[in-house]
């Protein structure tokens, strides 16, 4: 047994109804010579895994261990409450839903719902696309102050479709107007054929952020449609935002997306 495998035993020993343990409850728990069972738990409280009880000779999780599982928590729940508001809007709207994070310059899909319609937008889920080129990467962007936009393309934008941005003057005149704006939309770039609307949310409690998007074929969603779908995605953010405070998010004003093409 490795020393790693035998911390991770150890934890396991660690629930609701027992908060700390002993050289002797490794003993009875995993069978462990009392010998191996002290040199351990003294081990893991020199790397900061455990920690004393007082003076005693109980030993439980540690401080570290606490920050490590309220980040889990934290950014599972981001995604979750996301994934859970795209999901109703793609089942009323009919058109795929996604949930994307960004990674340096790039997108990556983490959640999908596909679309009920017969005519279907669907990308396959952990597939990297550029962010400067796809309504989600460019909400995510949006995020960012335009220095640290222009230190991810230091080289400059090679871009897939001449719809998508073409410079970097482009990119961040784009970025401008989602900030302006609250959301970001996509024609006929990374994918062709395809419309997509994205808002973007964080939580600054663990700096993690999400993507919301609604794709459809970009013949098939009236200007009506459209509209509701921008309505729906950031009225859903909106929510996550107050739960989170997340001094980013940036509600739409309604007479801007009635008029934004």
């Amino acid at each position: 047994m490795s020393i790693l495998s035998a911390a991770v035993d150890v934890l396991r020993c660690f629930s609701s109804t027992r908060h700390d343990v002993t050289v002797t409850d490794l003993v009875s728990l995993l069978g462990m010579p009392k010998s191996n069972a002290s040199r351990l738990l003294r081990a893991m409280r020199d790397e900061g895994l455990l920690e004393t009880v007082g003076a005693s000779k109980r030993y439980r999780p540690s401080l570290l261990l606490n920050q490590v599982g309220q980040i889990y928590r934290f950014a599972a729940s981001l995604i979750d409450r996301a994934d859970a508001i795209v999901g109703r809007i793609s089942d009323e709207v009919g058109h795929t839903g996604y949930i994307s994070v960004r990674r340096g310059a790039d997108i990556i899909g983490v959640t999908a719902h596909p679309g009920r319609h017969a005519l279907r937008v669907v990308t396959a889920i952990g597939d990297r696309i550029s962010a400067f080129a796809s309504s989600t990467g460019r909400a995510l962007l949006a995020r960012l102050s335009d220095d640290e936009v222009r230190q991810l393309y230091p080289d400059g934008l090679v871009p897939p479709s001449g719809t998508a941005p073409q410079n970097l003057d482009e990119l961040l005149a784009r970025l401008a107007r989602v900030r302006r704006e609250g959301y970001a939309e996509s024609h006929d770039e990374a994918v062709r054929g395809v419309r997509a609307i994205s808002v973007a949310v964080g939580d600054p409690a663990t700096g993690d952020e999400v993507a919301l998007c609604i794709s459809f074929p970009a013949a098939m969603a009236s200007p009506q449609e459209r509209l509701a779908i921008i309505r729906s995605l950031s009225e859903g953010a909106a929510e996550i935002a107050a739960l989170t405070r997340d001094p980013l998010f940036i509600p739409i004003r309604p007479s801007i997306a009635e008029t934004a093409p």
